[in-house]
């Protein structure tokens, strides 16, 4: 029955993107019109939870178009953790993100984490993975 709600999730989604994109750019129009610089750049590896190259391609689209990050280099994995995994198609993936206002790693992750978490669950008709 997950799938009566997933229009609602996707448009739901669709808001929140929108959002978190007016907010990033006001980051970046701040840091442009004011004196000194407020950014950190940090370049992060982070592990996907997608199961498809759409879902990668995706997720990566979607940072790279949210002014301030910039997705750098998808990576295949496989199963057992290792890299190359995953030609066929299905399997686990990593993104290299270039951030410009993150307070370290783990802030990147986990802004990234709740970017994949409501894309996922957007996009993905039984939801995303808790």
């Amino acid at each position: 029955m997950k799938w009566l709600t997933w229009p609602f999730r996707l448009i739901g989604f669709l808001l929140w993107y929108a959002w978190a994109l007016v907010l990033s750019n006001v980051a970046v129009t701040q840091d442009v019109f004011t004196p000194g610089q407020r950014s950190s750049p940090i370049v992060v590896r982070y592990r996907t939870r997608c199961r498809s190259e759409f879902e990668t391609v995706l997720l990566s689209v979607l940072i790279s178009l949210t002014p301030g990050t910039l997705t750098l280099a998808t990576v295949a994995r496989s199963r057992n953790g290792a890299d190359g995994g995953g030609e066929d198609g299905t399997g686990e993936y990593d993104v290299f993100v270039h951030a410009m206002y993150s307070d370290g790693p783990q802030d990147a992750r986990s802004s990234l984490q709740e970017m994949e978490t409501h894309m996922l669950n957007g996009i993905r008709v039984d939801g995303a993975p808790r």
